[in-house]
């Protein structure tokens, strides 16, 4: 196969219609080494769906309960540096749900380990209130940290 221009990884055919309800703000994409595996990994396991898609580019824009992600299969475009996993060193992408018992569901069905089980965590959010959510972290197949939490609600600090 020969590779791609970035024109023609840009207006390559695809499926899909966009994200629903419109592009966010802010959307990271991933370089990953198997397009195949992550999207088996964010879509069955975490519950993500796709938006639209590039497969001759390899690039797929993925969306779940708002969240949005994009990953494209390493092409060296952009590349800041060598690439060795675990990729994304030094940063999680926390992601809001309404339900982490299917998410962990899936996990296990799928025998994924988790690089953090689900806890209860308290952060304080001004000066006299602080957030609750249940949260576990898990990485994918090229080790991006991944940080679910279902939201417990605020209360006062004490």
């Amino acid at each position: 196969m020969t590779e791609l221009s970035r024109a023609e990884r840009n207006n390559s055919a695809g499926t899909g219609d966009g994200p629903t309800g419109g592009f966010a703000a802010l959307v990271p994409e991933l370089d990953v080494t198997d397009l195949a595996a992550s999207l088996a990994f964010w879509c069955d396991c975490l519950g993500f769906r796709v938006a639209y898609d590039r497969p001759q580019a390899k690039f797929a824009y993925l969306e779940r309960q708002g969240a949005q992600i994009m990953l494209c299969e390493i092409n060296g475009n952009w590349k800041t540096g060598k690439l060795e996993r675990p990729f994304g060193r030094g940063v999680n992408f926390q992601i809001e749900t309404d339900n982490l018992e299917s998410i962990l569901d899936a996990l296990r069905a799928a025998s994924w380990p988790l690089f953090e089980d689900v806890s209860e965590n308290w952060y304080r959010t001004g000066a006299t209130r602080e957030t609750g959510s249940r949260e576990f972290l898990v990485q994918d197949p090229d080790g991006y940290l991944i940080r679910f939490s279902q939201s417990l609600g605020g209360r006062p600090t004490a």
